[in-house]
């Protein structure tokens, strides 16, 4: 009898645990950003901790856009120092609009910017 009560607990136990992780899992939030000639128009973001895909739409601001995220203080000009799953799944083509993976972000600041539509580095604060 003392086995099945253990028994029990413990599958209700993990079927609580796994209910949690897909709660804490399906919280994505999205943000939306948009590029025209030489500038996003979202010039600073703050943010909650979590979870977030980037989604970026060109606005005639170049052939190609993308979209770069670092932690403030990392040299920019090395990818190695990009957060890669912000990187949108493909080059933005005029009047496209190209997602991310999902990336979680932690407290701190990041930059944002493109390289190709030779953006400056925005900030984006996490709290």
């Amino acid at each position: 009898m003392k086995n099945l009560i253990v028994g029990l607990f413990l599958v209700a136990f993990t079927l609580t645990a796994t209910a949690q992780d897909k709660m804490n899992k399906a919280v994505v939030k999205t943000v939306s950003f948009e590029q025209t000639k030489g500038e996003f128009t979202q010039k600073a973001l703050t943010l909650s901790e979590g979870t977030y895909v980037f989604s970026v739409t060109n606005n005639n601001a170049a052939p190609e856009v993308g979209l770069v995220l670092i932690e403030e203080g990392k040299d920019a000009s090395k990818p190695e120092n990009h957060i890669a799953d912000a990187y949108v799944s493909q080059m933005v083509k005029h009047g496209k609009t190209e997602s991310s993976k999902e990336v979680v972000l932690k407290k701190g600041t990041y930059k944002y910017f493109c390289p190709f539509n030779k953006t400056p580095q925005y900030t984006l604060v996490v709290k």
